[in-house]
């Protein structure tokens, strides 16, 4: 009888490859979404993992762009499962989560706004508010050096007279009395009297043209105080014998901004009078513009003389700038 051989194979049959859940649209959307992520379009991390192996990892050597991914439109089978695309942080968090994506990013924020924009980190412009003053700070070479730009008036430009009354023992003792600004076309900017701190002991109506009245409806001393430095801050400032109206604000203006008539030489060669020597407003004002002014026995206009004082500063301009111009760039 002849052997009988058996070839038994107790190795477990395979199985079969499961086939993939859902039906075909769901399947097509499946490959749809792993198509994106290989192109590196979706995160990986958000998609369901294949079936039967890891997920395929993005394609590697390409370099990685600046540039924010773009979001897959809006139609199509992507569309719903598609992450929300993250906001530009040039532009600032938008929609309903802005404020949590926003947290802790401030710093990065603003600088990555400013170096996109090509804009300085601090707005330069002048302002009449409270924090004109800082924003002054340090600008003096520049303001200077572009004060006298050709092809129209310079900017920020401000002319300033005070009148001055008589307080403490015999009058002596100078105190603010009135305040004018003015514009560098000779709009009033400012005009105020001031009621000084201390009593009134002489009007010196002569020279002043304060007298009693005006007081009734003055502005006290600290109020206008704060009121004229706000304009004042970070602007070129014109006044004749200046120093005498910041006394009496009791104030120092950056040097570099500031314009004495009083003591540019140029003003005084162009009246015929010595270089060296201080002249008056008045006589000044008739020699170049001839103007009359301080006339009469009414006393003084301070903006009369504020206008004065600009206007002779505008004889002299372009030469007096180029002048400082030249003194900045040899220190």
């Amino acid at each position: 009888m002849e052997d009988l051989i058996l070839n038994v194979d107790f190795a477990a049959p395979e199985g079969r490859p499961k086939k993939e859940p859902g039906n075909r649209k769901h399947q097509s959307f499946v490959r749809r979404r792993r198509e994106l992520e290989r192109r590196g379009v979706l995160r990986q991390k958000q998609l369901p993992a294949a079936p039967g192996g890891p997920r395929r990892a993005p394609a590697r050597g390409k370099p990685r762009s600046g540039r924010r991914r773009s979001c897959p439109k809006e139609n199509g089978p992507a569309a719903a499962a598609a992450p929300q695309c993250s906001p530009d942080p040039q532009n600032g968090p938008t929609g309903a989560d802005a404020p949590a994506k926003t947290k802790g990013k401030g710093r990065g924020a603003a600088r990555g706004s400013a170096n996109a924009a090509g804009a300085p980190p601090a707005s330069q412009n002048d302002s009449a508010g409270s924090g004109a003053t800082a924003k002054s700070k340090g600008k003096g070479r520049g303001a200077a050096r572009g004060s006298a730009r050709a092809g129209g008036p310079p900017p920020k430009f401000v002319a300033v007279d005070c009148e001055m009354v008589g307080t403490g023992p015999g009058g002596r003792t100078s105190a603010l009395a009135r305040c004018s600004i003015v514009s560098y076309e000779g709009d009033v900017v400012y005009d105020r009297y001031v009621r000084p701190e201390a009593p009134i002991v002489d009007y010196r109506t002569r020279w002043s043209g304060i007298r009693r009245h005006h007081m009734d409806k003055a502005v006290p001393f600290r109020q206008a105080r704060q009121q004229v430095l706000r304009i004042l801050a970070g602007k070129v400032v014109v006044g004749h014998a200046i120093h005498n109206d910041f006394k009496a604000l009791r104030y120092s203006h950056p040097k570099a901004l500031t314009r004495d008539t009083s003591q540019i030489p140029l003003l005084n060669r162009r009246g015929g009078f010595p270089e060296n020597v201080s002249i008056s407003l008045k006589r000044l004002t008739k020699a170049l513009l001839d103007q009359d002014i301080q006339v009469g026995k009414s006393g003084h206009s301070s903006v009369e003389d504020a206008r004065a004082t600009m206007e002779l500063y505008k004889v002299v301009e372009e030469e007096w700038e180029q002048h400082l111009r030249q003194n900045l760039e040899q220190e």
